[in-house]
């Protein structure tokens, strides 16, 4: 979705890599929501955030050169400056997707501490108004499947999640049977 982001407000790194990807694929633009698309958008981020490294290091350097050393908050650093009660919350967008975290302390101990991960929202079953999630809406366009007795599709749909959890597919129809049991070797 990032790079689609990037295309659609007019990036010229971006427009150039999706094109290159159009072009050499000879497919149209619909092509990239699908499992070639998120795996063509993985390459084409990393493109775009190599190309970026070189002008982060180059700010870094000519701040430290300026003097700026400082890279946080050292009067902040050590537990005992912190209030007796705190919550802290952060969200990002990491390469796999949404991450968020939320951390309570008190007394300078964490009592609670949670993250939900990318693969969590990508793997997480259908919402409360019975929107399914993303695994599951990827798999519901109906894939040609060379080998229905192997159907290394799914698995290679599921993979351009590049999933981080401990995973396994599990093919059920909407009341829950299994429909098929895939076993990779």
């Amino acid at each position: 979705a990032r790079v689609l982001m990037l295309y659609a407000s007019g990036n010229e790194q971006a427009k150039e890599l999706v094109g290159m990807t159009l072009s050499t694929l000879d497919v149209p633009v619909d092509a990239l929501f699908s499992t070639l698309g998120r795996t063509a958008a993985r390459g084409g981020e990393t493109k775009i955030i190599a190309d970026m490294m070189q002008t982060w290091h180059n700010n870094l350097v000519a701040n430290i050169k300026a003097g700026d050393t400082k890279t946080h908050n050292e009067q902040l650093w050590d537990p005992s400056t912190w209030p007796k009660q705190a919550r802290g919350v952060g969200f990002m967008e990491a390469p796999r997707g949404g991450l968020a975290h939320w951390i309570v302390i008190e007394d300078e101990i964490i009592k609670n501490y949670q993250a939900v991960v990318p693969s969590t929202w990508n793997a997480g079953p259908r919402d409360q108004n019975g929107q399914p999630g993303a695994y599951e809406a990827a798999l519901q366009d109906n894939h040609t499947l060379h080998d229905p007795k192997q159907p290394i599709e799914i698995l290679r749909t599921i993979h351009s999640f590049d999933p981080c959890i401990a995973c396994a597919v599990h093919v059920t129809d909407p009341d829950g049977e299994e429909l098929i049991k895939v076993k990779v070797r």
